[in-house]
């Protein structure tokens, strides 16, 4: 399956480059090892798409329950949904 998300510029370039191989997802979606996650860079600020886009095969998924949470994220969220760790191949 592909699984289009949003990637910050800075998240985006370290993907690219291979210096970022896991991402920490809010787990309101399906994913598991095998598919595609296909990053589409997004600008925070202006609050667009800058038309870059990365596809990148899933490794590990491993789920975190909400209550071990950071709180980088909407606490509603993170108590609905936990987080995904993807591992980026």
């Amino acid at each position: 399956m592909k699984i289009e998300k949003k990637a910050w510029p800075e998240f985006f370039e370290k993907v690219k480059s291979g210096d970022k191989r896991i991402d920490l997802r809010i787990a309101d979606f399906p994913v598991k090892t095998g598919d595609i996650l296909v990053l589409k860079e997004w600008d925070p600020a202006k609050k667009v798409y800058s038309g870059r886009i990365i596809e990148r095969k899933v490794g590990n998924v491993v789920n975190i329950p909400g209550d071990k949470i950071f709180k980088m994220y909407k606490k509603e969220d993170v108590e609905k949904y936990g987080l995904n760790m993807i591992e980026i191949l």
